[in-house]
Formats: C-alpha cells, sequence, structure tokens
C-alpha cells in the first residue's frame, strides 16, 4: 500500500462558460501522506474550498485527477464514488450539516446506514463515537439544544462514524467562539493521534502552525508548500 494516501496530478477546475468562465483551479499538484495533518490556507475565493470538495468527490474536475488510495476517483462512476466516499472519507463542515429534526445520536446512526456496519452495531458505536467528542451527556439533545462548539462535535462523530481513513474538514471552527473552537481543535488532534489523514481547509493561524503540510492557494495556484519535505 502506498504511503501517500491522496494523490492530486495537475488539477484543474473551470466553472461557466465562455465570458462567464472562473478558473477556480489552475494546475495543482499535491501529494499527501498517509496518517499526516494537513492544512490549506490562502485568500477567500481562491479555491480553497473548491480543492476539497475534488479531493472529496464531491465534484469532477475539469482536467487532472484525483486519486485515493491509488484509485482515481475522477474516473469513477458515481456508483463507486458513493461507495468510496461511505468506506474511506468522513466530511465535516463550517455549518455542521446536522439533521435538526434528529438528535446527537441519531444523526450520527443515520450515517451509518451508508457504510458496511452492520445495524445492530449502529447504536453501540454512535455511543462510542459521542464518547469520543465528550457528548455522551447529550445523545438525545437535538441540535438546536446545543451549541455551535457542541454541534460541530457531533458533525465530528458523524463524520467518524464509518471509520473513514481520511477527514475533510471545511472551516470546522470558522463559525465558533474562542471557546468553542479550542474544544473543538483538541478533539481534531486527538482523532489525528489515532492515524486518521486529516486535511483542513482554514483562516486559523494557530492550526495552521500545528500542520505536518501546509500547502498555500491563491488565485487558483498552489504557490506555497510547508512541512515533511
Amino acid at each position: 500500500m502506498s504511503d501517500t494516501i491522496i494523490r492530486i496530478e495537475n488539477l484543474v477546475k473551470i466553472y461557466g462558460k465562455n465570458a462567464a468562465k472562473t478558473h477556480a483551479l489552475k494546475g495543482v499538484s499535491i501529494e499527501i501522506p498517509r496518517g499526516s495533518f494537513s492544512c490549506v490556507v490562502g485568500p477567500s475565493g481562491h479555491g480553497k474550498s473548491t480543492l476539497l470538495q475534488l479531493i472529496g468527490g464531491l465534484d469532477k474536475p475539469t482536467d487532472g485527477s484525483v486519486l485515493i488510495c491509488d484509485a482515481d476517483i475522477s474516473k469513477m462512476s458515481d456508483n463507486k464514488l458513493s461507495e468510496l466516499r461511505a468506506e474511506k472519507i468522513g466530511f465535516v463542515f463550517q455549518f455542521f450539516n446536522l439533521l435538526h429534526n434528529l438528535t446527537a445520536m441519531e444523526n450520527i446512526q443515520t450515517a451509518m446506514m451508508f457504510g458496511k456496519i452492520p445495524q445492530k452495531d449502529h447504536r453501540a458505536k454512535a455511543e462510542k463515537l459521542l464518547a469520543l467528542v465528550g457528548l455522551s451527556d447529550k445523545a438525545n439533545a437535538k441540535p438546536s439544544e446545543l451549541s455551535g462548539g457542541q454541534q460541530q462535535r457531533v458533525s465530528i462523530a458523524r463524520a467518524l462514524a464509518n471509520d473513514p481513513d481520511i477527514l475533510l474538514m471545511d472551516e470546522p471552527t470558522g463559525n465558533l467562539d474562542s471557546e468553542s473552537e479550542n474544544e473543538v481543535l483538541n478533539h481534531i488532534f486527538e482523532i489525528h493521534k489515532s492515524g486518521k489523514t486529516i486535511v483542513i481547509v482554514t483562516h486559523n493561524t494557530e492550526l495552521a502552525h500545528r500542520a505536518d503540510l501546509l500547502f498555500v492557494i491563491k488565485d487558483g495556484i498552489l504557490i506555497q508548500k510547508e512541512g515533511l519535505s
């Protein structure tokens, strides 16, 4: 098995046509080792989130390739891509994206419907994940009954529901106050110690400084890489 879990080769993403054409990414190439902690930084609107969406198979590149565990996801059928995302990748977003009519426990269990965990084990696994993020006492709370930091910790537990190799996070602390931000970051660092590969798009300079790898994107171009040289 390759030590490189994510390989991006000459990645191009263009939105729109003719006069409305926008070049979101312009030939980006990146390699991310298994088990590493990477941050992608740069000005807003310069391609960071687009890059994360392409890594996660949420969008298709205009040109170039994205390889996850040596498999080119840009050439996969929708069904194969859905299977890979369910098994290999967990997503955490800035605005949590929890289902508001479900409890914390149910939000996590819902994610397991797309994986290979037997249904009889869903509750026990969800309980362990809630304990992991320090929310065992909030299992039956709905998102409206949770603080922003607690909601984000539930979303992290949900992202871990199918024990993915990779966690992709888009501004996971961008919508939180300082206290909640610190709580969430501490859980992210602990999860990384368990061996997960984590890639985060962030404006948080403290977080970026703690990364194994730092990628700077500007105007859709990788202008700088630091770490693991």
